[in-house]
This record gives structure tokens, sequence and C-alpha cells, in this order.
């Protein structure tokens, strides 16, 4: 899903397609059709949470993106939200310090009783601690303590921030609105996530921007601008984004996403990959060659790897139909 060298696979062949990032074996199902099975042991993905932070700018609805250095070993030169891995320390803060609201009430909104409330707990620090490493932003009512922790960041662990400055994070202020999870054959790399995604207003009091580390660009975009730009090559995007994005579009305000997010649960989205009229095809939730029959989001049920990207099969427009 990264911008790096991607095999053509418009007429891959078994030998071809053994140079893929990945070793993968084909089983052929269909005279056009093949399943991507693969050769090594099942890679358990591991634990992530991401920020859509918002803004309704002059014109409507605008969504926060970053550039992921490209030196990065994960989506390389991608235009992605603000976000990253669960580290064991984000399951470790002091709750009834920290955090606006208890282990028990964010356990049931994530909405995954499998989960242990800890872990729960930990998925939303570990979405706020990534937004403000990689954008700056802080969510806490204490805007003057924000600043503060701007200043201090480079210096402290996340933790010991929090405690230090005594700050309490709004957990309330980001809302589950989906979860990514690789899969077992991605695309165009061997790791695996895991990804829960937030959707949260930016506060107004903060200036959002990338941290030149992780991230080397920043932008505020509407959501059909910014797959307009994928569409003109001037941006890289990975699948998440660019469905997530189109389901964006659907929205006129940052208020109207917010309650689109309270409405419904977060759906599971997990690609099914596989190699369709020699192009590499990721199926999604809804789609006829997904095991899971019920739609998860809005517009195309399938992107395409063609001309070195992901396409939907029916063109550009058919990510808003």
């Amino acid at each position: 899903m990264e911008q790096s060298a991607r095999p053509n696979l418009a007429h891959a062949g078994a030998t071809l397609l053994q140079d893929h990032p990945f070793a993968i074996d084909l089983n052929l199902t269909t005279p056009n059709t093949m399943e991507l099975k693969p050769e090594v042991p099942f890679v358990t993905p591991r634990q992530a949470a991401t920020v859509v932070m918002l803004r309704d700018g002059s014109t409507g609805l605008e969504v926060f993106l970053v550039k992921r250095h490209g030196l990065s070993d994960v989506l390389g030169g991608a235009y992605v939200f603000p976000g990253g891995k669960l580290d064991e320390s984000d399951t470790q803060v002091d709750a009834a310090t920290h955090l606006d609201q208890d282990a028990t009430h964010l356990h049931a909104a994530l909405g995954e009783p499998d989960i242990a409330p800890s872990h729960a707990t930990g998925l939303y620090v570990a979405a706020l601690r990534e937004a403000f490493e990689e954008s700056g932003v802080l969510f806490t009512a204490n805007a003057a303590a924000a600043h503060a922790a701007q200043a201090q960041a480079p210096s402290l662990p996340f933790n010991q921030l929090l405690a230090q400055l005594g700050l309490r994070l709004q957990t309330s202020a980001v809302l589950p609105w989906a979860r990514w999870i690789t899969p077992q054959v991605p695309p165009h790399t061997a790791k695996r996530f895991d990804t829960r995604f937030f959707v949260a207003a930016a506060p107004s009091d903060q200036e959002a921007r990338h941290d030149n580390h992780e991230a080397t660009e920043s932008v505020w975009l509407a959501p059909r601008a910014a797959l307009d730009q994928y569409w003109s090559r001037e941006i890289e995007l990975a699948p998440p984004q660019i469905l997530s994005l189109a389901q964006l579009s659907r929205h006129a305000s940052v208020a109207s996403v917010l309650q689109s997010a309270r409405n419904q649960p977060p759906p599971v989205i997990l690609p099914q990959a596989l190699i369709e009229d020699g192009a590499l095809t990721l199926c999604f939730p809804g789609d006829p060659k997904h095991p899971v029959a019920t739609r998860a989001l809005p517009g195309p049920t399938r992107l395409v790897q063609r001309n070195n990207r992901f396409e939907p099969p029916e063109g550009f427009a058919s990510l808003f139909d």
C-alpha cells in the first residue's frame, strides 16, 4: 500500500508473482480468478490506532493528512491520517487521573467485548498519543497545558508528560469509526496491522502540523479534493485512506461525521486479496468474492491494482456512487 517499487501484475504469471514482496502461491479457482495463499506462517496483526482529524473549512468538511517519510517501512511516501502502533505504556495510563472516561465506558464504546477493558483503553490512549506525536494536537480541555506539552514533548515520554503536567486526555473527543485489518497476504508489505480508526473534531485553539520526523508534509483538504489529487497522481494513498476519504466525502460537516459515528458500531474491514484477470484485487465486505456478505462501506466493494495504484474497477466516479 505504500509508495514503493511495485510489481506490474497486468500480465503476471507464477514467476513474476514469486517476486512479490511476500512469498505466495496461486490456487486457481476459476479461469480468471486466483486466490493468494501465503507460504509463510500466519502473522498476527499488530495493534494500532489512528485519528481522522476533521474541521469545517470555508467550503465544507476538511480532513488532516500527513505524508509519511519516504524511507518509512510502512506506507513510505503516502498520505495518511496520524496514527501508529499500540505501545505497552498506552495500557498503563492511570485512567482515573489522566482520562475523562473510565475503562468500562471506553470498552463499551469501542464495541469489542472480546478484548480486555485495559486493552480498549490503551487503544484510545494510543490514538491520542499518536495524534499528538504526529500532528502536535493534544486532546485536552486545558489549552494552556496543551501548549506546554507541545513545548516539552521532545524530551519526555508521553506518560511522563501527562503526569508532570497533570494532563487529562479527552477520550470523549474521539469516536470509534472503523476497524481495518491488513489481510494475511497484503499487497505491498508483509507487516499486518489491526487498526482502530477514530474520528474527531480538531481543537480550534491548536494548530495541526507534521512532526518533520515520521511525517515530512501535512495538509488540510476536502475529502473529494484529496481523492482528486490522488487520481491526478499528486499524492499517494493506501486503500484504507481511499475508501475512508470517499466515505467522508458524503458528509458536509464535522457534526455529520460524528453523528454517523455515534449512530452505528464501527465496521470491521478485513480485505480479501486475490488475483482476478491478472490484476491484484482487494475485495471488501459486501463484494461477491468476500466471505462477509453485508456491506461495511458505501461505494465500490473492491479496488484493483492497475496503472501502479489502486483504483475502483468502474472508475473514479464510482467512489462517490
